[in-house]
């Protein structure tokens, strides 16, 4: 059985995703829906680029080899 996120307002606070879904600031739980779909989660973007809604790995790789 699943307990409850001891981190769940420090994680809200800090998760910087705009799309309204069930899983904001669940962390653990987010991760494994976005790998389930082959995307990985917002926070592993920059906020510009969060906001396009592309979260491939793809343009994961694309962000961060034009950043660094």
């Amino acid at each position: 059985m699943a307990t409850a996120c001891p981190q769940l307002e420090a994680n809200k606070q800090k998760c910087n995703c705009t799309y309204p879904c069930s899983t904001k600031g669940q962390c653990c739980e987010c991760l494994h829906s976005h790998l389930a779909m082959n995307q990985l989660p917002a926070c592993c973007f920059p906020n510009d680029v969060e906001a396009t809604y592309d979260r491939s790995f793809r343009k994961f790789i694309e962000t961060w080899q034009n950043r660094l």
